[in-house]
């Protein structure tokens, strides 16, 4: 029988952005490393379960990408699949076909480092401005050091309540 993979997983949190610059200054004194500018069309599929995008990025092999992560405020696990996808056009015409399009987020996406953790800051079409933490787990690191990580990063952005959102981009188009 072959080797089923378990998913990735992250622990993540999700706030709105009040200030672009004040954001970027502060990822850029804290990270370890600065990976740069992506620019992001995610196409979300109706499914039962969880979510599936097909995450497209400018200059390199586009993504599927199914996952599962509570709708909550705090911090939270999110577990993930990645699978590269050679034809996009078509993968995207399949998925269409077989389960229906539930809608389209393009974004532009600064991305820095700090170890483990990936910072995003994200200025969303239609939405507006928003950070993200994304602390990758793994052998070296499990969900509660991943959770601290998160809350430092928090703190160290001066990040209120207020601020913290729960779900995800598409999500608050309302499609």
């Amino acid at each position: 029988m072959a080797d089923i993979k378990a998913p990735r997983r992250n622990i993540e949190l999700k706030a709105r952005l009040h200030n672009l610059d004040e954001a970027r200054a502060t990822a850029d004194r804290l990270a370890t490393e600065y990976v740069g500018i992506q620019l992001q069309t995610d196409t979300y599929f109706v499914c039962a379960q969880g979510r599936l995008k097909l995450r497209e990025i400018d200059a390199q092999v586009a993504q599927l990408v199914a996952y599962e992560r509570a709708n909550e405020t705090a911090s939270k696990a999110s577990d993930y699949y990645l699978l590269p996808v050679a034809d996009t056009a078509l993968m995207k015409q399949a998925l269409t076909a077989a389960l229906g399009l539930r809608g389209v987020v393009r974004k532009r996406r600064e991305i820095f480092l700090v170890e483990n953790v990936r910072i995003h800051l994200d200025e969303v079409d239609g939405l507006g401005t928003f950070l993200e933490f994304e602390a990758v787990l793994g052998p070296e690191v499990d969900d509660r050091r991943g959770e601290q990580q998160v809350a430092e990063l928090r703190a160290g952005f001066g990040i209120q309540s207020e601020d913290l959102l729960s779900h995800s981009y598409s999500d608050m188009f309302g499609w």
